[in-house]
């Protein structure tokens, strides 16, 4: 059994964690915020005092982190937590990331010895709690089957996807879809509704359809109560359609939808939504229907 640490244990994190330490993995924890770690306590993780003494004798390193602004500033130089991790370690960043970050971050870890698998999973909170989530790896293919037996302890399987960047890459189409689905389904939703159809009958009927996305049958009961329990916040869907209109402009590929999508969460970001589950996106159409 290798040594290994976690952090990160926000909305994702904490549950990946807890399904590795009921599998029977020793887990050494850390989040900058206490709570969900002196949880993870509970179940049998060491919780660290710093990142620095979580990761310094670890052979494998998870992290789930927000963005790259935050993976960069705690992971590295000179003083970031790379430079107390063991050479030869491990690092699998489970962080949505653009690819070329994800790229720049093994070049980061490389300078210390490290290996690098930027594995980005595909699943919401639900999915991280039942074990059910999928990696996206990118990376060596050794490295990935050293990793594959702890990912299984956290969901289904794990794809290994190509080189290092394409597992980050991989999700985000699945996030850009993912987003640009929520706002059709809203749009058809309401346009539905304008013309005299029920609502109840169109969130009942239009998610068994072939040509409606399948994830929206688990959103509508947030529709119909308003209640968006955060699954997956709207800032973080609005960050990766950042995110992939970034990538689109590194390859000189144009994403028209993905920026129009983008600037739709953008502003239900602004008026307050941020915190809510991604599916509050209708709320927002709604209200601007209003005006």
């Amino acid at each position: 059994m290798k040594k290994t640490a976690f952090i990160g244990l926000g909305i994702m994190g904490s549950k990946m964690a807890a399904n590795m330490i009921k599998k029977g993995t020793p887990l050494t924890v850390y989040n900058r915020t206490k709570g969900p770690a002196e949880e993870l306590v509970k179940l049998g993780a060491v919780s660290a005092e710093s990142g620095f003494d979580a990761v310094r004798d670890a052979d494998i390193v998870f992290s789930m982190l927000s963005n790259p602004a935050v993976v960069k500033e705690v992971f590295w130089g000179a003083a970031g937590w790379l430079s107390a991790m063991k050479r030869g370690a491990i690092w699998v960043d489970c962080s949505t990331v653009n690819p070329s970050f994800s790229r720049e971050a093994a070049g980061e870890a490389a300078k210390f010895g490290i290996r690098f698998i930027d594995a980005p999973v595909a699943g919401s909170k639900l999915a991280a709690e039942n074990a059910e989530i999928v990696f996206a790896a990118g990376g060596s293919e050794e490295d990935i089957r050293e990793i594959e037996p702890y990912c299984r302890q956290m969901g289904q399987k794990i794809m290994h996807i190509g080189e290092t960047g394409q597992g980050s890459a991989y999700k985000m189409l699945v996030n850009a879809m993912l987003a640009q689905s929520m706002v059709v389904f809203g749009e058809t939703v309401l346009l539905g509704e304008k013309m005299g159809i029920s609502r109840d009958f169109l969130l009942e009927v239009l998610p068994n359809l072939p040509v409606i996305a399948p994830f929206t049958k688990a959103k509508t009961e947030m529709i119909k109560t308003g209640n968006y329990d955060v699954q997956f916040p709207l800032e973080h869907m609005y960050k990766d359609l950042h995110l992939a209109a970034l990538s689109a402009f590194e390859h000189d590929q144009p994403v028209y939808m993905a920026n129009l999508a983008k600037e739709i969460y953008a502003g239900a970001a602004n008026s307050g939504m941020g915190r809510m589950d991604f599916s509050a996106v209708f709320s927002y159409l709604e209200g601007k229907q209003r005006k």
